[in-house]
């Protein structure tokens, strides 16, 4: 038989500019939702959930908007694996470094108000950034104190964390949960590539980043922008799940904008030329070792 490829589809993102690019990007809690299902239809075993505010269509973290989502998707006829974000609202501006002042545009909350709507909602997946980083001039903050206690509010809530990666030292500190117990099962990673202030997706890059995982792990990856479609075949020829959607790229090719369906075909051809098969969700659960949850 041949392998089985989990795909994700990420389907709205937590960027701002994104917007004014691409007018039929999902907002409300409808779109996301339809959008979701359209994707699952299109073969996404996983849909990958951010919300926004349903007038602004701006990034939000409001508990509403997810339960709105993940109602509608529960509700609806068609399986998928829900994956709920728990990487907003965890960034710092600084105004000034002297003296060190924060800019009201920060947004950092405490690592329980980061992923409540995770352990609230209790979704199949949530994810981790394993990693503080600098976005431009944001700073995410991720330390291990921080980590130590998202991975366990998962835990005990049932919640599979989803281990994003977007360097080698955040594969070092995901270990490092899962050496100290707080990860329970196989660890599920995801790299995190071609983002503009991380690793890039280039071939050395992924094969480095699988090598050193821990025995055992589950892992998949993405690449952002024009490296999108390009880093499925090569994560699925080293062995690894993938993702795609409007959240890492809005591009169907030059000029023409995409929908999440019709990003999730092209990867679903891609897997499928490769002699390798698209994973149901039910596959897909038996693979991540989760329950349908709701």
């Amino acid at each position: 038989m041949s392998r089985k490829v989990i795909v994700t589809c990420a389907v709205t993102g937590g960027s701002s500019e994104v917007i004014a690019k691409h007018p039929d990007i999902p907002k409300t809690p409808s779109q996301i939702a339809a959008a979701a299902l359209d994707a699952a239809k299109a073969g996404a075993a996983v849909v990958h959930i951010h919300v926004r505010d349903p007038e602004t269509g701006v990034p939000s973290h409001r508990l509403e908007l997810y339960e709105h989502v993940v109602k509608k998707l529960r509700d609806a006829a068609t399986d998928v694996i829900i994956n709920l974000t728990c990487g907003m609202e965890g960034s710092v501006r600084l105004e000034s470094l002297d003296p060190i002042k924060l800019d009201t545009a920060s947004s950092l909350k405490s690592p329980a108000g980061r992923c409540i709507h995770a352990i609230k909602l209790q979704p199949e997946i949530a994810t981790l950034d394993c990693g503080t980083m600098a976005f431009g001039e944001s700073i995410f903050v991720a330390r291990m104190s921080d980590l130590r206690e998202m991975a366990t509010l998962m835990r005990d809530a049932g919640v599979k964390p989803e281990l994003e990666c977007f360097e080698l030292g955040h594969i070092e500190n995901a270990k490092r949960l899962v050496s100290e117990g707080k990860i329970d099962g196989r660890p599920l990673f995801q790299f995190c590539l071609s983002t503009g202030y991380g690793a890039p997706a280039v071939p050395i890059v992924m094969q480095a980043m699988r090598d050193i995982l821990p025995s055992g792990a589950i892992w998949a990856g993405f690449g952002c922008g024009a490296d999108e479609m390009p880093a499925v075949p090569q994560l699925v020829g080293l062995g690894g799940h993938v993702r795609v959607g409007l959240e890492d790229n809005i591009y169907l090719r030059r000029g023409v904008l995409a929908s999440n369906a019709q990003l999730v075909e092209n990867a679903v051809g891609i897997i499928e030329r490769m002699g390798a098969s698209v994973a149901t969700p039910a596959e897909a659960r038996e693979i991540l070792g989760v329950v349908k949850r709701g």
